[in-house]
């Protein structure tokens, strides 16, 4: 079953549940995932929507900070329950251990020796840790390694 199947699924019963919230934030992603596939005219495959489930889960946790800073703590509970939604499609969280040893294998993999070689470990552990670990952090860490 691939992941769009599994969202739909997941809109059907939420529609079943009349649960309101939930049902908004999978159509919304639905919603993202069909306006791709028709500006590209392509089929979604399921790593290319795990890149769309990733790059919303972001959007929102950097509004959620957004509204914390601006004391709007109401609306940041709001796009953290989107969240936590749309982290229910997502695949399990790579752990620590588990990003530093694909950060060693890519580094091993690619020869790379220093800051100069940092876009060949990114190339190289991005489709792996996509929408399973913040790329954000695993930049950073590849930094320090390469450092």
């Amino acid at each position: 079953m691939s992941l769009k199947d599994t969202l739909t699924e997941a809109m059907k019963t939420a529609m079943r549940e009349r649960a309101k919230f939930e049902l908004g934030v999978i159509r919304m992603a639905l919603s993202d995932i069909k306006r791709v596939e028709v500006d590209e005219r392509i089929v979604l495959d399921d790593t290319r929507i795990l890149q769309i489930l990733d790059k919303m889960t972001k959007q929102r946790r950097d509004a959620a900070s957004q509204f914390t800073a601006g004391a709007r703590q109401d609306l940041a509970d709001i796009e953290l329950a989107e969240v936590e939604i749309l982290k229910r499609f997502l695949p399990q969280p790579l752990s620590e251990t588990e990003i530093d040893a694909l950060i060693q294998s890519a580094m091993a993999e690619t020869g790379a020796a220093g800051p100069q070689d940092m876009g060949k470990v990114m190339a190289y552990v991005k489709p792996q840790a996509q929408g399973r670990a913040d790329m954000q952090v695993i930049s950073q860490r590849v930094k320090a390694a390469l450092a």
